[in-house]
This record gives C-alpha cells, sequence and structure tokens, in this order.
C-alpha cells in the first residue's frame, strides 16, 4: 500500500513528518550527527535493511538533507554528509531523547543521556519560549496560519 504524501499540506508538522518522520530516517540522521558518513556504517549500526537504507538515503539526497562527497580518506567510496538542512534536525532529536529519557525509562534503567562536548553535561531540557522570553506551556501555544517564515 502506496502511503499519501502530505507534501502539500498546509501544516509544517505533516510535511516534516512526510520526509523524515519514519523512524529509520530519524536514526540514520542521528547516527550521521554522531559521525556516520558510510553506508556500511549506517547499515552496520542500525541493522536495517540494505533496500529500505538505500532508499531513505536516496530520498535524504534528493530532498537536500543529505549529500554525497566523495569519501575524506581518497577512496572510491562516497560519503553521506548532512547539509544545514539536515543539520538543522539536531533539536528534534535533542527534543525526542529528552522526552525518551523522561517517560521511556523505568526508574534506574540504563540508557543514553546528550551531552555538551566541552564538559561532558546533560543539555538542558528544551522549552518553547515566547518572543520576549517568557517560558510557555502547552495550553499556551496555537497554530495561526499564514506566510510560513
Amino acid at each position: 500500500m502506496k502511503r499519501k504524501s502530505l507534501q502539500g499540506n498546509p501544516c509544517p508538522v505533516a510535511r516534516s513528518l512526510d520526509l523524515i518522520g519514519d523512524w529509520w530516517s530519524l536514526l540514520i540522521i542521528r547516527d550521521a550527527l554522531a559521525g556516520t558518513r558510510r553506508f556500511s556504517d549506517f547499515q552496520k549500526s542500525l541493522d536495517v535493511a540494505k533496500n529500505i537504507l538505500s532508499a531513505r538515503l536516496k530520498n535524504m539526497v534528493a530532498e537536500g538533507v543529505m549529500r554525497l562527497e566523495p569519501a575524506a580518506d581518497g577512496s572510491i567510496y562516497k560519503e553521506y554528509v548532512l547539509t544545514e538542512k539536515g543539520k538543522a534536525l539536531q533539536p528534534v532529536l535533542i527534543a525526542l531523547s529528552q522526552w525518551g529519557n523522561e517517560f521511556m525509562y523505568e526508574p534506574g534503567e540504563l540508557g543514553s543521556v546528550m551531552v555538551d562536548t566541552k564538559d561532558r553535561q546533560p543539555l538542558q531540557k528544551l522549552q518553547l519560549v515566547a518572543v520576549d522570553g517568557r517560558s510557555l506551556k502547552p495550553e499556551e501555544i496555537t497554530t495561526k496560519f499564514g506566510v510560513a517564515h
């Protein structure tokens, strides 16, 4: 069954999920942010079928989330590198990680935490902040339709 495209949807959440809404795409981006660049390394890390990985990488290149470059070591291989559009997904992954740490683990269960590379301390929890600096609660946020940016 072919999935319905949300590309023309007026909701930015729907459009974003159309591109990166399956778990493999987000895990590929997670690994790329951590420095993974080669197809074989993504495949090994994720233990995903090659056809699925190939399709996701091809789509992310076509959509400008990643680009293919010659291997940094001068070999004949190609490497997948995040573009600025791809790197801009990092806060999404941090938000998912923080939410998962808060709600998906039992007390004392081992997991992972994103930390600052300089002092190795956990990142401050992402917050929704108004233009005037106020921290916002979910009930203080609504949707307004208009020009996207």
